[in-house]
């Protein structure tokens, strides 16, 4: 197992995208983005040919960058996603990694005035571009997401919003049954917040003037600050939290507004969309910290309720915590290429 970087089968296109849609975005975050794109092993010797796609995206905190970190006796997933085609494990495909970064550590892949509109800048703006740049097989049956916890979130949702563009995802221990991802946190929360009056805005300020994560309750109090900029932010872009801060009390309205973007209860409003897919695949460690194990079985049960063929699902439960899980991702890209490929029914 070489501790660098080896020579891939295939290659990867580094890129610079200008986004009109991120531009004077809420955070004054960057608007020209990087985007990576795989093209298989013989992608250059046959000019006719086109590929389906598989779209990649981050956790929440990741860059793209981060694809490429190394972690003893593992491969990053740019690596074993090249050797599942080197190998001929599945039909040859053109992988996309996107990059939707925020300073609040990401988007959940959603437009929202807190943001930025970067569910639309993935679909309007990164899928057409890529289309154009390279020969993809542009039909929705050609094309998946695939991402991990709020990448899965991203998986999950974006093919409900979005069955015109993608036709299969998979989801690794994916932001789901929010009020056992999220809400237990919630009380932690206002304990930490008193150092501050209660208000999330004075942590933020004290975040960015020292060192970051140096203080027990930042990383916690990061995460909340990020999906509620994404879930239920103000008009003017400020993060409506979910509950008092002083009481710990919830506020009905807001946590609504949360449990709204919930895959596990968006399932029944874009039933006709999941029934759509060509496949979906769930997984998720049984020793999950943010219970995203029991979030794959609702999400799961869900699609079953709602009249998804089981035979397009894969769904597994498998021994682990959160963290350490890329192994994974080349399953999923496995199956996903075989479902998405011009042969697949």
């Amino acid at each position: 197992m070489l501790p660098w970087s080896a020579d891939l089968a295939g290659r990867i296109d580094e890129h610079v995208v200008t986004s009109e849609l991120l531009r004077g975005n809420p955070l004054d975050d960057p608007h020209e983005r990087p985007l990576w794109v795989y093209v298989p092993p013989g992608y250059d010797d046959d000019p006719g040919r086109r590929y389906p796609s598989v779209y990649v995206i981050m956790g929440f905190t990741g860059h793209i960058a981060m694809w490429r970190n190394r972690t003893p006796f593992r491969r990053p997933f740019p690596e074993t996603a090249d050797a599942v085609f080197a190998r001929g494990e599945a039909p040859p495909a053109i992988v996309v990694y996107v990059d939707t970064w925020t300073s609040y550590g990401g988007s959940q892949y959603l437009d929202s005035p807190g943001t930025g509109r970067y569910h639309s800048y993935l679909c309007d703006e990164i899928v057409p571009w890529v289309d154009a740049h390279y020969r993809t097989l542009p039909e929705a049956r050609h094309r998946a997401i695939s991402g991990k916890s709020s990448g899965g979130y991203g998986a999950m949702i974006t093919p409900m919003l979005r069955p015109d563009l993608f036709g299969a995802l998979a989801t690794h221990a994916g932001d789901a049954l929010f009020e056992y991802c999220y809400l237990p946190d919630f009380p932690d929360a206002v304990r930490s917040l008193r150092d501050y009056d209660g208000d999330i805005g004075r942590w933020w300020d004290d975040f960015n003037a020292r060192v970051s994560f140096t203080k027990p309750y930042d990383a916690k109090l990061l995460e909340l600050l990020g999906y509620t900029a994404c879930y239920t932010a103000r008009e003017d872009g400020t993060p409506e939290l979910p509950f008092d801060t002083l009481t710990g009390v919830l506020k009905p309205d807001v946590w609504q507004r949360w449990l709204d973007l919930d895959p596990v209860r968006m399932v029944p409003r874009h039933a006709e969309a999941m029934r759509s897919q060509q496949a979906i695949w769930i997984d998720g460690g049984t020793r999950d910290e943010w219970y995203l194990d029991i979030g794959a079985q609702a999400f799961h049960q869900a699609l079953l309720d709602n009249g998804v063929d089981e035979k397009k699902i894969y769904f597994e439960l498998f021994d682990a915590e959160h963290g350490g899980i890329e192994y994974r991702y080349p399953l999923s890209l496995a199956w996903l290429c075989e479902r998405i490929a011009p042969t697949a029914s």
